[in-house]
């Protein structure tokens, strides 16, 4: 009698905090969609974008920025710059998409990937800035420069990102 007690508060306590869990990361889930909604409104807002493709774009640019531990505001400023939040912007150098990507140079990372896909191009974007920073041993204007070329560029995104800070501070606080 004793074992089947001691078995039941077992069973019983497991189920307890593996409801727990669940709630928490429901929560965590509806934390991370109402900071990637106050970052799609914004580039709807700001850019003109289409709720679709804005609400597209945030989700690249949170998931991309928790996997490379980049601050959301430096992706969206980057990407304001490159291209104006357009998928299908071409530049110098076959450079593509939303974070003007250029193939020749990543050839390994641009492997089986559309550069004209919002996730893709992001998902390339962030890991080859990823890289410019360990590179840099963490100096991100450092990498800033080799990503675009110059002083004056890391320069322009560090002014750019104080404009996408406040509303991707609180999304990224919401993961």
């Amino acid at each position: 009698m004793r074992r089947l007690f001691i078995l039941s508060f077992l069973l019983l306590s497991l189920s307890q905090a593996a409801t727990a869990q669940e709630i928490a990361q429901d929560a965590q889930v509806t934390q991370a969609a109402q900071g990637n909604h106050k970052i799609s409104d914004m580039l709807s807002r700001k850019f003109g974008l289409a709720r679709e493709k804005a609400q597209t774009i945030a989700s690249a640019v949170m998931s991309s920025a928790s996997k490379y531990s980049l601050p959301p505001a430096l992706l969206l400023a980057i990407i304001s710059i490159e291209s104006r939040f357009k998928e299908t912007a071409k530049g110098p150098n076959n450079a593509s998409g939303l974070m003007q990507v250029v193939p020749a140079a990543h050839k390994s990372l641009v492997r089986n990937k559309d550069l004209m896909d919002a996730e893709d191009n992001i998902e390339v974007g962030s890991a080859v800035l990823h890289g410019y920073i360990q590179s840099a041993q963490g100096d991100v204007d450092a990498a800033l420069k080799n990503y675009g070329g110059s002083c004056a560029y890391a320069e322009k995104v560090s002014v750019h990102v104080k404009t996408f800070e406040p509303v991707a501070k609180t999304s990224a606080d919401s993961d």
